[in-house]
């Protein structure tokens, strides 16, 4: 790995997308402490910041293994453009959780049948999507099984799938890591489609 920390991001960009899983170590280590403080300066939360880090770092992961990374010669502003627009999906999702009244309103939008008929059909496509997500868990390894359970099932942090597991933050988010590109292999061999419509 020695040579690898010489190379530059794109090179490492480029090895990770043909497989060399020690490239991404080197990129991680290179930009986790700088993009943390980015993080963790805006949402003033260690908790939320690593849960966004943690997020920014898979997403950057797929979008690389996908093929789909175009963005030459900035990886670090692009990994932070990854972390900033997770911000502000959280800010967000914070803000539409506050209480909204239509007793004002001569329209009443929490009435409309089209809505509520979306709604469920929305809900229908996303069960059906979790249970094929789940019968594609039954087949990986229990280490990467249980990591995935826990993050997407039982909500929990990578800080805190870390502390149950016994492993570090880098292992947990590794197996998070493995697992996606196992379940992705293996919906693509089924011809499982796992995006709601």
């Amino acid at each position: 790995m020695t040579t690898l920390n010489f190379q530059p991001d794109e090179v490492l960009v480029g090895l990770y997308a043909q497989g060399n899983n020690e490239a991404f170590d080197v990129l991680l280590s290179r930009y986790k402490d700088r993009l943390y403080s980015y993080i963790n300066y805006i949402v003033r939360n260690d908790d939320v910041a690593e849960d966004i880090f943690q997020e920014t770092f898979v997403k950057a992961i797929i979008t690389i293994r996908q093929n789909k990374y175009h963005e030459s010669g900035k990886f670090y502003a692009w990994l932070t453009r990854i972390a900033h627009n997770l911000i502000i999906d959280l800010f967000r999702v914070e803000n539409a959780n506050s209480v909204i009244s239509n007793d004002e309103v001569e329209y009443d939008i929490f009435n409309n049948a089209r809505l509520a008929d979306a709604c469920i059909e929305n809900s229908l496509v996303n069960d059906q999507i979790l249970n094929d997500v789940r019968n594609l868990m039954n087949h990986l390894p229990e280490n990467q099984r249980d990591v995935v359970y826990m993050r997407y099932y039982k909500e929990l942090s990578f800080k805190e799938i870390a502390e149950l597991t016994g492993v570090s933050i880098n292992t947990a988010l590794g197996r998070m890591r493995y697992a996606i590109m196992n379940m992705r292999r293996m919906a693509e061999e089924y011809n499982i489609q796992l995006n709601a419509i």
